[in-house]
C-alpha cells in the first residue's frame, strides 16, 4: 500500500502526466495556468550606455515603486502563451482569468484542461464569488481543474514559461506597471510568432521508475 501522502502525489501527479501525454486536440486544449510577482524598482540615476567592451553601468541605489502581478497561461501543443499584468491575485482575479480563457481565448473549445497549482484562490468555487450563479456556472462547465500535487509545481509547464520570460524579459530593473505591461507583451508577441513549444518528455513511466521512492508497493 502507498501511504496517504504518498498516494496523494502520486495520484495528481500522474493525472497530470497522463494529460501531457495526450495528443493535440483544438476542441480539448490543454493549458497551463500559473502567476508570479515583480517588483517595480526604479533607477535614481541614468545608467551609464554600454561601450565597446563595457556593460551598462546601474547606480547601486533604487527607488521601490511597488509590486504587480503577472498571471501567465500557456497551451504548449498549440504553441501559445498569454501574460496579463494585474494589481492583485485574489479569487475573483483567478475566476477572470478562467472567464478569458472560456470567452476570449479558447471561445470554440467543447472544455478546457487547466493545470494549475493548489493555491486557495485556485478553485471552482471562485467563478461563484466573483459572478452570479448562472454566469459562473456555464464558465465552470467549459473548464476542467487538473491540480499539480503539493510539492509539485515544477509539473506545471506555466513555470518553464515563466522562467524564460524571468530570463529574456524581467531580470532587470523596471520602474513603472506601463513598463512592464509593454515589455511582457513585446514578449509574448515575439514568443508566440515564432510558434516556441515546450517539448516535454518526462512520462508516467519515467516517473515510476526515477521517483520510485514515491512507489513503495513496487520497490518493496
Amino acid at each position: 500500500m502507498i501511504p496517504a501522502v504518498g498516494a496523494e502525489f502520486v495520484c495528481r501527479m500522474e493525472d497530470v502526466l497522463d494529460l501531457y501525454a495526450e495528443p493535440y486536440d483544438p476542441a480539448r486544449p490543454v493549458v497551463c495556468f500559473d502567476e508570479t510577482s515583480k517588483q517595480l524598482i526604479a533607477e535614481t540615476r541614468i545608467p551609464l550606455p554600454m561601450e565597446p567592451g563595457k556593460p551598462e553601468r546601474a547606480d547601486y541605489e533604487y527607488e521601490r515603486r511597488g509590486t504587480a502581478n503577472l498571471f501567465l497561461v500557456t497551451q504548449p501543443l498549440g504553441a501559445w502563451r498569454h501574460v496579463d499584468v494585474t494589481d492583485r491575485r485574489t479569487k475573483h482575479d483567478f475566476a477572470h482569468q478562467m472567464r478569458d480563457l472560456v470567452d476570449r481565448h479558447f471561445p470554440d473549445a467543447d472544455r478546457i484542461r487547466v493545470v494549475l497549482d493548489t493555491l486557495n484562490t485556485r478553485t471552482p468555487a471562485a467563478l461563484y464569488e466573483a459572478f452570479p450563479p448562472a454566469e459562473a456556472g456555464r464558465i465552470r462547465r467549459k473548464l476542467e481543474f487538473h491540480y499539480t500535487p503539493v510539492h509539485g509545481s515544477w509539473l506545471n509547464m506555466a513555470e518553464l514559461e515563466f522562467s524564460m520570460l524571468s530570463r529574456q524579459c524581467l531580470d532587470r530593473r523596471i520602474g513603472d506597471r506601463d513598463t512592464l505591461v509593454a515589455e511582457v507583451a513585446a514578449w509574448q508577441a515575439a514568443r508566440n510568432e515564432q510558434r516556441a513549444t515546450i517539448r516535454w518528455q518526462f512520462t508516467v513511466d519515467d516517473a515510476r521508475r526515477k521517483l520510485h521512492r514515491l512507489y513503495p508497493s513496487l520497490s518493496a
